[in-house]
């Protein structure tokens, strides 16, 4: 049976009594609880009735959740418990009183280059730790990253340890457990796809395994929308967006709010390109990237154009550096011009002279003179044969006589030369 707002006071699994609902969704509904043993606030979120009845999602829910359980660091919201109670699969979570990214957006419009980058800073560590732990959240978007003081303002309720002093900020990212498990329902529930679809990195979309890259690309979308107001690219339908995300490359926050500076805008793109490889590869070049964009200072590449870009940037400041005067500056040397000394040269032993090729023996020259001359004799006879059957004239004949004297003369010609020839 789902849960509704009317289970305050209902008690899970004899431990966990619920308070006020806090929020809903098409997976879950989270509720404030007080835990009965231990005697702390928690949140407890329990799966909507039609995932728990998906057995193979239940199997796949439960083993991240105990993954995620493992994932303890201050921007990464802790993962207490999990367990069903009478058919309804829950998980218990660290009570976080704050606000997400999403009512932020919405209360606010969009956030400011400081309070954009300190958010995405801080969600970047949590994904680094998670990520070296071999967990992927597969699930980034503003209603999961929870903002506590800051932005979202002191709590209403009083303060729990875990909350920041006044003036300072902790982000804290939630929804670990659930994402994995979620990743093939939602892909295949277009209607409520569409929302989520929008940070989802374009492989990821195309069903194949996430990287951290594609974490990576689901937050820079959310730091592009926190500083715009606006999605990078927005389409009604799935088919628009993926349209447009193939065939249209994003303003540059820039272009939204002139405030914003150009090196941070940079960053951000890059966080935005389709192909993994094209950018940053971990949560920790993504953080790097915006605290430099922001400072002013050009971001540096993803790791997998980096090479190309420091290349392209030595040769470009090399002239520069070369007429430096001061002597503790060394000029640098491009790649290409650092060549090694020669080699000693090596004695070689000059080759013996090489005797003129003698030419062939006497008598074998004399074997081949026979030789031409038995074939001229036997063309002759041949052609002779020839003339006396069809002339019937013998030697007597103009013709018959005529060819013997070219055949007589060819003969002479053919004793010169083989004279010439031999020694």
């Amino acid at each position: 049976m789902a849960m509704t707002s009317s289970a305050k006071g209902e008690v899970i699994s004899g431990r966990y009594e619920l308070g006020e609902k806090l929020g809903s969704g098409g997976m879950s509904t989270v509720y404030g609880a007080t835990d009965r043993v231990l005697e702390r606030t928690v949140a407890v979120k329990i799966l909507a009735e039609h995932l728990s009845d998906d057995e193979k999602f239940v199997a796949r829910f439960r083993r991240e959740a105990l993954a995620v359980a493992r994932l303890i660091h201050p921007n990464i919201v802790q993962v207490y418990d999990t367990g069903v109670d009478r058919g309804r699969h829950y998980i218990v979570m660290e009570y976080v009183e704050g606000r997400s990214v999403a009512q932020l957006l919405q209360r606010r419009g969009r956030l400011g280059p400081h309070v954009s980058v300190a958010i995405a800073v801080q969600a970047c560590a949590g994904l680094q730790y998670a990520h070296r732990q071999g967990i992927i959240h597969r699930d980034v978007k503003p209603g999961n990253l929870m903002v506590i003081g800051g932005p979202a303002g002191r709590p209403q309720r009083g303060t729990s340890a875990h909350d920041p002093p006044t003036g300072e900020m902790t982000v804290k990212l939630t929804d670990f457990g659930i994402a994995r498990a979620a990743e093939q329902t939602r892909l295949t529930q277009v209607g409520s796809v569409v929302g989520t679809a929008a940070y989802l990195a374009p492989e990821q979309a195309r069903g194949e395994e996430a990287t951290p890259a594609a974490d990576v690309y689901a937050l820079g979308v959310v730091v592009y929308q926190m500083l715009t107001g606006r999605l990078p690219w927005e389409g009604s339908t799935l088919a628009e967006l993926a349209i447009r995300r193939e065939s249209e490359r994003p303003l540059p926050p820039t272009s939204y709010d002139p405030d914003v500076p150009e090196t941070l805008s940079r960053a951000v793109l890059h966080a935005l390109e389709g192909e993994a490889g094209e950018r940053y590869s971990t949560a920790r070049e993504f953080s790097r990237a915006l605290r430099a964009g922001l400072a002013g200072t050009e971001p540096p590449a993803p790791a997998d154009q980096a090479p190309t870009r420091r290349l392209s940037t030595a040769a470009a400041t090399a002239p520069t550096r070369a007429i430096s005067d001061s002597p503790d500056i060394a000029t640098p040397v491009s790649p290409q011009r650092v060549v090694p000394p020669p080699p000693p040269p090596v004695a070689r032993p000059q080759p013996a002279p090489v005797a003129p090729r003698s030419g062939p023996s006497f008598f074998g020259r004399l074997v081949r003179a026979f030789g031409v001359l038995l074939l001229i004799a036997l063309l002759a006879a041949a052609i002779a044969a020839a003339v006396l059957t069809l002339t019937d004239a013998g030697q007597d004949s103009d013709v018959g006589r005529l060819i013997s004297d070219q055949i007589d003369q060819q003969i002479d010609n053919l004793r010169d030369f083989i004279e010439r020839n031999l020694p």
